[in-house]
């Protein structure tokens, strides 16, 4: 792959670990110049947010649950990635637009938004019309807007494991009003499992990664 050959001999490993750093002492400067790295294409965009700001993240959740940061370090370390994220959304937007629309939100009581912005940018790089939500989003009004859009694809995510029993609820009420929907889930708590959570559902799949979801919308999109 000509993108992986790019950064061989930098290494991938070593930008996380560097990306990793400077999101815990807080170095909006140093989190730029990793992610202009991988700036030249979409390609890289996807690397980068798949093997360097997730990973990133991940560590910085566990390192919260285990108290060994702060919620103030916690939130920091989370602007920063947005910050980057937003800078290269101009070059992620494609122009050339599908027919196609999906909603994106957290799962209610869910405050970590990086994910599901991710897998907004990816459709986006594919032209779709993206409609983020963000965090805790009610379900009330999720489905709501759902129905006023004529949204047929929404995309949850969830972070913390302890959350699956209002990510249940949530696809059943989506599920009672929309029951042509396709929803897609994903997100850190399925690092500790939940997937079996998913198996009673119809319409309802697991995106483990980027790279999933990006053959996911090229399979999708219509010709």
């Amino acid at each position: 792959c000509r993108t992986h050959q790019r950064f061989q001999t930098r290494t991938i490993e070593t930008d996380h670990d560097q990306f990793l750093n400077a999101l815990l002492t807080g170095n909006k400067r140093e989190a730029h110049r990793i992610a202009d790295l991988y700036s030249s294409s979409n390609d890289e965009i996807k690397l980068l947010y798949e093997q360097v700001i997730k990973p990133a993240l991940y560590k910085v959740g566990e390192k919260w649950e285990n108290n060994l940061i702060s919620v103030a370090a916690e939130h920091l370390a989370t602007s920063i990635s947005e910050m980057v994220m937003n800078d290269l959304f101009e070059q992620i937007i494609s122009l050339e637009r599908k027919n196609n629309k999906v909603l994106l939100a957290c799962v209610e009581n869910e405050y970590h938004q990086v994910g599901i912005k991710m897998i907004g940018d990816m459709f986006e790089m594919h032209g779709w019309d993206t409609y983020f939500l963000g965090a805790n989003i009610p379900t009330r009004d999720l489905i709501d807007y759902a129905i006023d859009n004529e949204i047929e694809l929404i995309g949850l995510s969830i972070s913390i494991y302890f959350h699956f029993d209002k990510l249940i609820e949530m696809i059943k009420a989506i599920q009672a009003e929309l029951p042509n929907a396709l929803i897609l889930v994903g997100g850190q708590a399925f690092t500790h499992g939940g997937k079996d959570y998913l198996t009673p559902f119809k319409r309802v799949l697991f995106i483990e990664d980027l790279n999933q979801l990006d053959s996911f919308i090229k399979t999708f999109e219509k010709p």
